[in-house]
């Protein structure tokens, strides 16, 4: 899991990237929950996110966000970030020229984050998207919803209401063109806490069947 530093919009950003094990591998960005609260690359259902992609032979990149770690920066609410996440995209797509196919992933803050790189990057053909925050951010710049994807859900997350992102989830799903899978997690709060392993199991599950039709 080599140590990466890159340059983002206001200095260095620090990471992890993992190549893949094919020259037209896919690739993959995981992005963190809130700076403000703790979120680093390090977090660990970012980090699980990271290893579903490798175990599927993604070149993965998960990454600091500005003010965080070792990358240099201060927080600026979301839009700094997104451009940090463009940045890290501009990276991962420079070392995979050939890249079969273009993913994204975030948890919580890193969600939200990740669905607006989705809107702005027509190459992201993807989404895994758990705790989506849609109690504290809007979401409304999803009009629509350019690709299918996964958001994951605790039943008992006490940051992110259930039933926000089942509102999300359920108006996504009405767009045509598209297919979006909301899995909740039964007990699981915010941070996963004993759920890792069924959020793992979910994403392998939909990621090879999303990834079926193309070996």
């Amino acid at each position: 899991m080599p140590e990466i530093i890159f340059n983002g919009p206001e200095g260095r950003l620090e990471g992890r990237y993992q190549p893949g094990r094919t020259a037209n591998a896919p690739i993959g960005i995981v992005l963190h929950p809130h700076p403000q609260y703790g979120g680093t690359m390090n977090n660990r259902v970012v980090y699980h996110l990271y290893q579903s992609f490798l175990k599927l032979g993604f070149s993965v990149l998960r990454f600091n966000f500005r003010g965080v770690g070792r990358s240099q920066g201060e927080f600026d609410e979301g839009t700094g970030e997104l451009s940090d996440a463009a940045s890290a995209l501009d990276w991962l797509q420079g070392f995979n020229a050939n890249a079969s196919s273009c993913w994204v992933a975030g948890f919580s803050f890193g969600s939200w984050i990740g669905m607006q790189l989705l809107m702005r990057r027509p190459e992201i053909k993807g989404f895994i998207s758990v705790a989506p925050p849609a109690n504290l951010y809007d979401f409304a710049f999803l009009a629509p919803c350019p690709a299918s994807g996964l958001i994951i859900q605790g039943t008992a997350d006490e940051i992110v209401t259930p039933d926000s992102v089942d509102t999300l989830a359920t108006k996504l799903r009405t767009q045509k063109a598209i297919t979006v899978e909301h899995v909740e997690i039964k007990g699981a709060n915010h941070f996963f806490e004993g759920n890792l392993e069924q959020i793992t199991a979910t994403v392998d599950d939909y990621m090879r069947r999303r990834l079926a039709p193309e070996a």
